[in-house]
């Protein structure tokens, strides 16, 4: 982290007498000023500040917000990570809010108080090392198993906690969820969190390879086994000694070779086509699909033994639609990998492209996203991702308000109060035990919510 005696901060401002009187407000912070948009940006470049208040009335046209608004995004197009305290006029809420909306850290409005504005730029400035701390963090940790694994919703992380748990096991493990959810991420991450991770990853789609060579591609063949077998070979089982076996769509496996897999699973030895010798094979097997077992059983297309040996361990990927709030959190990622990757200079998404991925349901999941964003990144012309460029339509009403926490937490309570009445019966000292609360508590948030029955 920077010395507190190198911490440095940016004033834009024209006024000045206002530049004095704000470069002496900040003891402990290498000042820097600027005038107008080209000098800001000069200095911006030069000196790298964590923190910059911008004044959002500058020059040529110092009455009105449009030559801050657009310094602003052109400094967050420069310094995405700087943090940005708007400065604006006392009856000016309305570009206030606007700045918050382009990326402004915070607002203040004049009159100038030093104390005050030291605190908000003090808070900025933590922020911005914590941040940074946390990207060394992050980027520290890309070689670990779960890194390319991108969530915050409970479910998600559930799973998460589910892969922790198994990957030190051998269990077989069955990996089930919709089409471009990630299952080869998690099956990666069962093997490298395992005592096998020096061994070897070997993944093998069983529905991208034709049945007639699907077997020798599983369990091998010996010379002269059939036209064209001019030299031994070892399949896919054994070329995973010591490591793990990933079948991808097992759903898909051809009846005859289900027998032939779950012998070997029983066993743990293979026989290559056209072979006698038994071969013993140390692996760890992890399974996956998109497809629904318990039917394909119920059909008679999967076999009911298998399904109980490669799913000693079974978890589900959520979709997309059902991970609340990872759209965007995944998108955001995406988003700067790919600017990243094709060096442009986008760095966000607006408030119709959020709304839009919010309300899409998203049928090829995390695939679908990845392809929309690099797709968006490459055609959008501002510094912000639209709907039109995920050519995603916005849904009616625009972007839905973000609740208060009070709302939150109002709702919250008022569910777990019915809750706790239902399963109480109506008895209140249960109730109020089943929550955790002191009965006068309990008959204080049934008067707040109207909830009390005379």
């Amino acid at each position: 982290m920077e010395g507190e005696n190198n911490r440095k901060l940016l004033l834009v401002e024209d006024d000045p007498g206002l530049q004095s009187q704000l470069r002496w407000c900040f003891e402990g912070y290498q000042v820097m000023v600027a005038g107008d948009k080209e000098s800001a940006l000069v200095e911006l470049r030069r000196h790298e500040p964590p923190v910059v208040t911008l004044d959002l009335g500058l020059p040529p046209d110092p009455a009105n917000a449009a030559i801050g608004l657009e310094t602003l995004q052109e400094i967050l197009t420069v310094a995405p990570h700087t943090k940005v305290i708007v400065v604006t006029g006392n009856e000016d809420r309305e570009n206030a809010v606007k700045s918050i909306a382009l990326g402004a850290y915070d607002f203040y409005q004049k009159p100038v108080d030093a104390k005050l504005l030291g605190l908000i730029v003090d808070r900025a400035y933590q922020l911005y090392l914590l941040e940074q701390e946390n990207r060394r963090l992050t980027a520290a940790r890309e070689a670990s198993p779960l890194s390319g694994i991108i969530a915050s919703s409970p479910a998600m992380l559930k799973v998460c906690r589910m892969v922790e748990k198994v990957a030190p096991t051998d269990a077989t493990t069955l990996i089930l969820g919709e089409s471009g959810t990630g299952k080869e991420l998690f099956a990666r991450a069962l093997h490298e969190l395992s005592p096998r991770s020096s061994g070897r990853f070997v993944a093998i789609n069983c529905a991208a390879i034709p049945e007639n060579l699907l077997e020798s591609e599983l369990f091998g063949y010996e010379k002269g086994a059939f036209t064209g077998a001019t030299r031994q070979t070892r399949g896919k089982i054994e070329c995973a000694q010591g490591g793990t076996l990933f079948l991808d769509e097992i759903g898909d496996l051809p009846g005859p070779l289900q027998a032939k897999l779950l012998r070997f699973l029983q066993e743990w030895v293979i026989e290559r086509i056209g072979g006698r010798e038994e071969i013993p094979v140390d692996v760890r097997v992890v399974c996956a699909t998109h497809q629904n077992l318990t039917e394909l059983i119920r059909e008679g297309r999967f076999r009911e033994d298998l399904y109980y040996r490669i799913s000693e361990i079974r978890f589900e990927i959520p979709p997309l639609r059902a991970r609340d709030g990872d759209v965007i959190t995944i998108g955001r990622a995406l988003l700067q990998q790919q600017a990243r990757r094709h060096g442009c200079a986008v760095r966000g998404f607006s408030d119709d492209a959020i709304a839009a991925m919010s309300a899409y349901p998203w049928p090829g999941n995390v695939r679908e996203l990845e392809n929309r964003i690099k797709r968006a990144v490459i055609m959008a012309d501002g510094v912000q991702v639209t709907a039109e460029d995920l050519e995603l339509a916005v849904p009616d009403g625009g972007t839905p308000p973000l609740r208060t926490l009070r709302q939150v937490r109002e709702e919250s309570e008022r569910e777990a109060l019915g809750q706790a009445l239902g399963r109480a019966e109506g008895n209140l000292s249960r109730a109020a035990e089943m929550l955790g609360i002191t009965r006068p508590t309990l008959y204080a948030l049934l008067d707040k919510y109207g909830m009390r029955q005379q």
